[in-house]
């Protein structure tokens, strides 16, 4: 079967009750609800087959079916997003050959972005697991090194081989970069920040949830880490917000920072 018909599906896991923020879906980001406006950024991805979110919780489910969007009910026993985007694409009419795991709360995910992993994964058929990362420029190093070095978790690098294959991910800033015209004073830094968007092909996702967490998965808190401590290569697709602002909502203070930016941004697409 050719790459380009492989049937593609953008699964949208989300939970109503968040330790750290309940009921974040359903939170209010410039009139619109937060998994309205990542079901609109999934939809605008050309070349999808199917668009839907993955909720345990009838309050979510009833939202989502109120503007239009499909629900698969996932069991509340998926310990995590990853196991509800596996059960959800085993529930659909088609099954996917490829599943895109989009997080409920990306709601600053350009289409071309996530265009970009399905683009790679019908590319090259070897791809098992393709993710995104973005060229860190000086500014934007300095920050996060910064921010690292006053004990802040967020923000995750990662480096890559000359195929793209990942080489690792970790919460700290990688690689070193030394003070040196190869170094800081350069224009293109060798230091990517991650993106938490996923594509996997069907089969690679089953067997990557009944794996045993390892050790560097452990300590580095990262599920990802799983994949390559397993040795399931994983590949990097460098991309380009095209000058937009790269924000996740991990906490209600995180919405004003998000309606800020699309105060001054504008929306990605419309309703």
């Amino acid at each position: 079967m050719p790459q380009t018909s492989k049937p593609v599906a953008i699964i949208i896991p989300a939970r109503y009750g968040s330790s750290r923020f309940v009921g974040k879906p359903l939170a209010m980001i410039t009139g619109r609800t937060m998994i309205n406006r990542v079901w609109s950024l999934a939809r605008a991805v050309s070349g999808v087959n199917e668009v839907c979110v993955a909720t345990d919780d009838e309050r979510i489910a009833e939202h989502v079916r109120s503007f239009g969007g499909d629900v698969v009910i996932t069991p509340k026993k998926c310990t995590n997003g990853t196991e509800r985007v596996l059960r959800a694409a085993g529930m659909l009419a088609t099954r996917p050959a490829v599943v895109i795991n989009l997080q409920g709360d990306a709601v600053l995910t350009p289409p071309w972005v996530i265009a970009a992993l399905i683009d790679e994964m019908r590319r090259d058929p070897t791809v098992e697991i393709a993710t995104a990362a973005v060229r860190m420029d000086k500014r934007s190093y300095e920050a996060l090194r910064a921010a690292k070095g006053q004990g802040e978790v967020g923000g995750t690098t990662v480096t890559f081989d000359r195929r793209g294959n990942a080489l690792y991910f970790s919460k700290s800033v990688i690689p070193f970069v030394r003070d040196d015209e190869q170094g800081i004073g350069s224009d293109r830094l060798p230091v990517f920040r991650h993106i938490g968007l996923y594509a996997h092909a069907y089969e690679t996702l089953c067997r990557y949830v009944n794996l045993e967490p390892g050790p560097l998965e452990g300590s580095e808190k990262l599920e990802q880490l799983r994949a390559l401590e397993h040795g399931i290569p994983v590949r990097v697709v460098e991309v380009d917000y095209g000058g937009r602002t790269h924000w996740a909502v991990d906490s209600p203070d995180d919405l004003k920072r998000v309606e800020t930016i699309i105060s001054e941004e504008g929306d990605l697409v419309g309703a």
